[in-house]
């Protein structure tokens, strides 16, 4: 009885404690030049009603090209806290709910540009109708970036409990495919390994 009392206090002192608050930038202000990467373009904002079944408490979608013409879009998704429900939205359901398919599963290591710790991500190939592209995306979080929902999903609960935070974002690059798998790869891990150098002001770690 002692021990279901003292739990039960405790879950209840966790749960009026709330998640821990952090500092961090807005998503609009993520940097526009990324190396020899440049913005293009506005940024792309959902209507309301995508917003309303995102749920993220911030995000940014955005075209960045290369002077030799190479181009990619670049989606982050943030969630302040994982705990009401809202939570990201995996590529893996989304797409082929809107008509693509996902084929050549694998995995890529993503080696940030200013020399951080590389990471893995997820690699697909997409398509539809005649519209082939490049995917990568990854988890990433509290210090962390990780390409399993599985086990970004440990995280989150585990960092709940011991540090009140289960916020985070999903990260995704997409490059099209032209004459070559391979250059929409390397110009979609480019990017990526620019971008990491700059996400902790907006997930922090």
């Amino acid at each position: 009885m002692i021990i279901l009392i003292t739990g039960g206090a405790l879950i209840h002192l966790w749960e009026r404690a709330g998640e821990a608050r952090v500092e961090r930038d807005p998503l609009k202000s993520f940097p526009a030049t990324l190396g020899a990467w440049q913005r293009r373009g506005p940024d792309v904002r959902f209507d309301a009603q995508t917003e309303a079944v995102l749920r993220a408490d911030d995000y940014v979608m955005r075209d960045y090209v290369l002077p030799n013409g190479r181009a990619v879009n670049f989606y982050v998704g943030y969630y302040a806290s994982q705990r009401s429900g809202a939570t990201y939205h995996s590529p893996l359901n989304c797409l082929p709910g809107s008509g693509w398919t996902m084929t050549d599963p694998a995995t890529v290591t993503i080696t940030p540009a200013d020399g951080g710790p590389a990471f893995e991500a997820n690699r697909y190939i997409i398509q539809n109708g005649d519209t082939r592209q490049l995917l990568i995306y990854w988890y990433q979080g509290r210090g962390r970036a990780v390409a399993s929902e599985y086990w970004d999903k440990m995280y989150s609960v585990a960092d709940s409990v011991r540090r009140r935070r289960s916020d985070g974002a999903m990260v995704r690059v997409l490059a099209p495919v032209g004459k070559s798998e391979s250059e929409a790869l390397e110009t979609a891990t480019e990017l990526a390994a620019h971008a990491a150098t700059e996400l902790h002001r907006y997930v922090p770690r």
